[in-house]
């Protein structure tokens, strides 16, 4: 792994690598906009105020838009009231990312042998290492799996054990969500299918036929650590208890019709791993224990060992799907990186923040957490813009973000606007965000960053209300309209 381009062609997020102090130190220039050159007056546009009571969006608006080249921010409202990112806070984890692992970088899953092998026997433990790898699919395991038969093993003569105690190991990414939201998982070292199991369910002449499983295209390996009994009532819909290290789920018969699937998150990310390893070894004739979870980091003979996509592909993948613990393993691999004692998400994140506002000038960034599905994290727009605008120079997170559909009055996609828009979004419950690139047939690509948030809305939600609250659909509809406009604005007004 190289980390050369990500300390200088990067961003050289360093004094000494970069030659705008901006990167080393608070910004150089004040943040209020500046005077728009002569003649961007003459296009006839609403203004933001304007636009912002036509859109009825409840709560506070924070914008700010800037010029690539030069960082200067044209214009801005309330962009000095730091609101929640939600996902747009991926954007900072993923220039987080590519300067401490820089963009080669590749997460390593090893399978080791503590002792020599007799026979085909492993006379030691046989331990499945995770390497913080959040991509590790079943396939690989299986592909691991292949590459240990064809090392001739076929049996273990002391335990088998399981780490992953390459990053700090939470239960769940934020505890407001609910239980059985795939989208907040927990997070290890060794995480498999995005931490999440799949669970189908089918209707027979004696009830229902339930399955648990971490299937991919090509396999369907059940697992018996995730477990799901059917109860005899209306809601809730789901309910979730650890016994023992197992995760014991039931769900409403009601909720269930005549079949379905979704995928659930697994609290036992270690042994999840583990014992889809054991069955997939079996297939290969390959006799391990019941999987054991160690604290220790194992030390031996590496006998397997699967390569992640290099990190530049993970996290375009990231910032396209919005995986949250993409988001977190990245951003706790990069805090390691960095030299930071890395005991939770918050603690992460603090380091992030720290390099934020030592490094971009983001002195007011305070996120919780590196996805921005923690509801108390807080970001400025103006702030945001410029390093938007500063990493347009660098070519290293454009090209990597989400093309963004613009619409039609009728609300489809317009394929023949004038203006082009590369970006990350963000939602939570009366919370939506936006930030990217603008560029069109102008001569002048622009960077913005739109954050809005009803957070006395967000307070409010208790229990159920928090899944599908009433009043959160109109929120974000009116947002994304809101935020095309503001768009728009921007494209005609500063020539983009």
């Amino acid at each position: 792994m190289s980390k050369g381009f990500s300390r200088r062609a990067f961003l050289g997020l360093t004094a000494a690598s970069f030659a705008t102090p901006l990167w080393a130190n608070a910004p150089s220039r004040s943040l209020r906009p500046v005077l728009r050159p002569k003649g961007l007056g003459e296009v006839n546009m609403p203004g933001i105020e304007s636009l912002l009571q036509e859109a009825g969006v409840s709560g506070k608006l924070s914008v700010a838009v800037a010029r690539v080249g030069t960082g200067e921010v044209l214009e801005s409202y309330g962009a000095q009231s730091a609101q929640p990112p939600a996902s747009v806070a991926k954007a900072l984890t993923a220039l987080y990312a590519l300067r401490y692992l820089g963009p080669g970088h590749r997460f390593q899953t090893k399978v080791v042998a503590t002792g020599e092998i007799k026979n085909g026997v492993i006379q030691g433990d046989l331990v499945l290492r995770g390497g913080g790898d959040p991509t590790l699919s079943t396939d690989g395991l299986a592909d691991l799996a292949r590459t240990l038969k064809a090392a001739g093993v076929i049996g273990v003569k002391g335990r088998f054990l399981v780490w992953g105690g390459a990053m700090a190991q939470v239960t769940r990414i934020d505890n407001k969500q609910p239980d059985h939201a795939g989208y907040n998982p927990a997070v290890s070292g060794l995480s498999l299918n995005y931490n999440r199991v799949h669970f189908e369910w089918k209707r027979s002449a004696n009830g229902y036929v339930t399955a648990m499983d971490a299937r991919t295209n090509k396999y369907r390996p059940e697992v018996s650590v995730a477990k799901m009994k059917i109860a005899n009532r209306d809601l809730p819909v789901y309910t979730y208890k650890a016994m023992g290290k197992e995760d014991h789920w039931t769900v409403a018969r009601s909720a269930l019709g005549n079949g379905g699937a979704r995928w659930l998150p697994v609290r036992q990310p270690e042994l999840y791993a583990g014992e889809v390893f054991r069955t997939l070894a079996r297939s290969h004739g390959i006799k391990l224990g019941a999987p054991k979870v160690t604290k220790q980091a194992p030390f031996g003979t590496v006998l397997a060992m699967h390569r992640s996509s290099d990190l530049r592909t993970i996290l375009k993948g990231m910032l396209k799907y919005s995986t949250n613990i993409t988001a977190e393993m990245v951003g706790m691999a990069a805090s390691h990186a960095r030299g930071a004692q890395v005991a939770s998400l918050k603690s992460s994140a603090n380091a992030m923040n720290q390099w934020a506002a030592e490094a971009l000038g983001m002195g007011n960034a305070r996120l919780v957490d590196h996805s921005g599905l923690g509801e108390a994290s807080r970001m400025r727009a103006d702030e945001f813009a410029v390093v938007l605008a500063r990493a347009s120079e660098h070519g290293v997170l454009k090209p990597i973000l989400k093309d963004i559909a613009l619409r039609d009055p009728n609300g489809r996609v317009n394929k023949g606007h004038p203006l082009s828009v590369k970006a990350k979004t963000g939602t939570l419950h009366f919370v939506s965000a936006l930030a990217g690139y603008i560029s069109g047939p102008g001569n002048t690509e622009l960077s913005f960053a739109i954050f809005g948030a009803d957070v006395s809305a967000r307070d409010r939600l208790i229990g159920p209300d928090r899944e599908r609250p009433k009043g959160a659909r109109t929120f974000n509809s009116r947002s994304k309209k809101l935020q095309q406009k503001l768009i728009e604005r921007w494209g005609a007004v500063y020539r983009a």
